[in-house]
């Protein structure tokens, strides 16, 4: 085990890409310690791995995103939001969490959320005087919403390597998915009452502009009602309710006239290429992990743990240690895809739900996307701002932070708040 995180340590600071680095573990192990040929067996781990006929849903929802990107049908979301919005402490800082829940809704990844919120609001920001670093912080924060309401790519990810029903873990990110935003709600409040200056210029909407604006919030509704809707009335699994949702962006976009060939090329070749990059990782993850477990490394490992004889709330915690250490030099699903394998059955054996243990897991990668160095939302909401020093982001994201750590919290005192959802809900799932 020393060998295998001193191994990893070494390629990771060579900066050796994540599924090349998991790869080349993998043949050193099955190499020099198995009298095996496990090399053999990667084509059909592969196989095995990229059949699966829910990781299909994998890029649907992933070209969902996309077009909805790049139609323009995000933008409008955020005016007709922004009108309701606007009498809270921090303004337009409201509109930022509330665009990014709408449209995690629709597209589950925290990338194209953040992206895309950050693209429509910071022209606001400089127009109506907000705290800069507060405000780019609200749209790194928000973004991580993007993981965990329903649909999230990183879910059915979870659900593919634990073998845990995707619809039990999507209606158990519900709650907490919405219990985030508004408490990311409340952190930009808490900080625009302290410090009212930070909270811009308030802007004045009569309520026939806003019910007017209504409008604008019925796209991300629709596909949230065909895509998550679809899969609870017992009309389509996950996969097929992604395509479902690929239809209904498209829809949207001919109605609003935004589709071109040139925006639908545009769609596909970044779904080709994000689609390309995460399956290199799980099919890479899957071989490492194939290789430790024949070896015995993984159960190995669940049984020096058990001996320990610590209370399992203990091993909860210096679990949560070690996964917010990770997310500061490793990409979230790369953290997901390589440990879960091997926590998994660890946790299982503490008397842990496997389900509550997915969205705890998807909370921990939320933290990791806005906590630097390795934070990919900063360097998104950065690279959409294109000016200033990327510190200013991370320091606007700090007390969101907090937040996150604080929803930990609440998820390991308070199993509940993930579990009841599912256990009231009835459904073959």
């Amino acid at each position: 085990m020393n060998l295998a995180i001193g191994l990893f340590l070494a390629l990771f600071v060579a900066s050796v890409p994540i599924a090349a680095l998991l790869g080349i573990l993998a043949f050193v192990f099955a190499t020099a310690f198995s009298p095996l040929p496990l090399i053999r067996a990667l084509g059909q781990v592969s196989w095995d791995t990229g059949n699966d006929f829910l990781l299909v849903a994998v890029p649907l929802y992933i070209l969902m995103g996309e077009i909805l990107l790049r139609s323009g049908i995000a933008a409008r979301t955020y005016e007709g939001l922004a009108n309701w919005l606007t009498w809270l402490p921090g303004g337009l800082m409201h509109s930022n969490i509330g665009v990014s829940a709408l449209f995690a809704a629709t597209c589950g990844s925290s990338v194209a959320t953040a992206a895309t919120v950050g693209t429509v609001a910071l022209p606001q920001r400089e127009r109506y005087g907000y705290n800069e670093r507060l405000f780019l912080g609200s749209i790194a924060a928000g973004g991580t919403l993007g993981i965990l309401i329903p649909p999230s790519i990183n879910l059915i990810l979870y659900g593919f390597i634990t073998e845990t029903s995707v619809p039990k873990l999507y209606l158990a990110a519900m709650v907490p998915g919405i219990a985030l935003a508004l408490l990311f709600a409340l952190t930009i409040a808490i900080a625009c009452a302290i410090r009212p200056r930070w909270g811009g210029t308030t802007r004045s909407v009569d309520w026939r502009t806003r019910i007017t604006s209504l409008r604008y919030l019925l796209p991300p509704l629709f596909l949230f009602l065909l895509v998550v809707g679809s899969i609870y009335a017992g009309l389509a699994t996950p996969t097929e309710s992604a395509a479902l949702g690929v239809i209904g962006a498209l829809f949207l976009a001919i109605l609003y006239r935004t589709l071109s060939l040139a925006v639908l090329a545009a769609a596909i070749e970044n779904t080709m290429r994000v689609t390309g990059m995460a399956m290199l990782i799980v099919v890479a993850s899957f071989f490492l992990n194939f290789v430790l477990s024949t070896l015995g490394v993984s159960q190995a490992l669940v049984a020096y743990i058990t001996q320990l004889h610590l209370p399992p709330i203990l091993l909860m915690i210096a679990l949560i240690v070690v996964y917010l250490a990770l997310g500061c030099v490793m990409d979230p699903m790369a953290m997901m895809v390589t440990t879960v394998p091997v926590v998994g059955p660890l946790v299982a054996s503490l008397g842990y739900d496997l389900v509550w243990f997915g969205i705890l897991m998807v909370v921990l990668s939320e933290t990791a996307m806005i906590h630097p160095p390795f934070g990919i939302n900063l360097f998104v909401v950065q690279t959409v701002r294109h000016q200033g020093s990327l510190n200013d982001v991370i320091i606007g994201a700090a007390p969101f932070i907090l937040t996150l750590l604080a929803m930990i919290a609440l998820l390991l005192a308070w199993p509940d708040i993930a579990l009841w959802l599912p256990a009231h809900v009835k459904g073959s799932f």
